[in-house]
């Protein structure tokens, strides 16, 4: 397959009908590395809200096991689209989710938001600094798996169109973006997890090249400065030649996918790995298409024990989705 045999194999699909396999294309073969960059940029998004912020820095769960609390967030998406959305495996996902975020009470545009930067910031980070900007088969695509996730979640209005998704992001961060002492200490626990990637000689400078891809609103609402121009300009060239050398490599094969590498989990997961440890002790709740159609406890894993509430004015730890899965497939790369 030449390099671009993917791209002209997925303008001739439908995404209505093919979303999910060519998000794994975007995710597993085209733009593996740039999908997780950008990824992690809109997880940096979430925190220049202080009402998410303020939850997650209530619950330390970056400062006491970050890493992990990274790689579950990370690795749902994952899981939940591996064998399908409405495959057993993709509802047990969805529904491990819903169990970890119903501790919580979580207003309903905040999960949009959150869902929209797992849409919006991978789209935007590839037509950036990927290879090649995603053609509208993939923009939708991603959408419409964002969508699917959304509905499995329960969450109302989710956007069916990219556009949609992207108005409602940049919509809410206009309302909502504002400083917080609780955004910079999120943000700078986050860093920290992204810099330990590298050898300590290196991790000054990983961290200022991170925050070099920034924009200006979101760092003032996390509490940072700008860096100067020329660090700016270094890092973008950077990348921008990363994009260039990729360009001129083959495809990656069918059989070598590139499925995600949690440093968490370096021997395989299972669901229940995912997400806080008291996450196990709750009930599971059907999904609402399985509450419609009646399905029961062995169906859907349902309880009828009472739920939990925290105060009103919690949010809910990045809901990019967590992920779920049985064992870690071994991967194999090429350059």
């Amino acid at each position: 397959m030449g390099r671009y045999g993917r791209l002209a194999r997925m303008r001739q699909m439908d995404p209505q009908r093919d979303f999910e396999q060519i998000y794994r294309w975007i995710t597993q073969y085209e733009f593996p590395r740039d999908y997780l960059h950008g990824t992690s940029v809109a997880f940096l998004r979430d925190y220049g809200v202080p009402r998410i912020s303020r939850l997650l820095d209530r619950t330390q769960e970056f400062e006491r096991a970050g890493q992990k609390r990274y790689d579950d967030t990370v690795l749902i998406a994952y899981e939940m689209v591996r064998h399908g959305t409405d495959s057993e495996h993709g509802r047990a996902a969805a529904r491990h989710l819903n169990r970890i975020h119903g501790r919580y009470r979580i207003a309903n545009e905040d999960f949009l938001y959150v869902l929209a930067t797992t849409v919006v910031g991978p789209k935007r980070w590839i037509d950036r600094f990927g290879w090649r900007p995603l053609c509208a088969q993939e923009t939708e695509s991603l959408a419409l798996v964002g969508r699917r996730m959304g509905e499995m979640m329960g969450i109302a209005q989710v956007p069916s169109t990219y556009a949609e998704f992207e108005r409602l992001h940049d919509d809410y961060e206009r309302e909502t973006f504002a400083y917080d002492p609780a955004n910079r200490r999120v943000a700078a626990a986050t860093l920290r997890i992204m810099a330990a990637w590298y050898p300590a000689p290196l991790r000054r400078i990983a961290v200022r090249a991170s925050l070099a891809v920034l924009d200006e609103p979101l760092l003032t609402a996390l509490g940072f400065r700008p860096q100067p121009a020329w660090v700016r300009g270094v890092v973008h060239r950077a990348l921008r030649l990363r994009a260039a050398y990729i360009r001129l490599l083959p495809a990656r094969p069918e059989r070598f996918p590139r499925g995600p590498e949690p440093r968490t989990y370096p021997f395989g997961w299972t669901l229940d790995d995912l997400g806080p440890h008291w996450a196990q002790s709750r009930p599971l709740e059907p999904l609402g298409d399985e509450k419609a159609a009646g399905a029961g406890p062995a169906q859907a894993g349902r309880s009828d024990e009472p739920r939990e509430q925290e105060p009103p004015d919690e949010k809910p730890p990045d809901t990019a989705p967590p992920r779920p899965s049985p064992v870690r497939a071994p991967r194999k790369e090429t350059p």
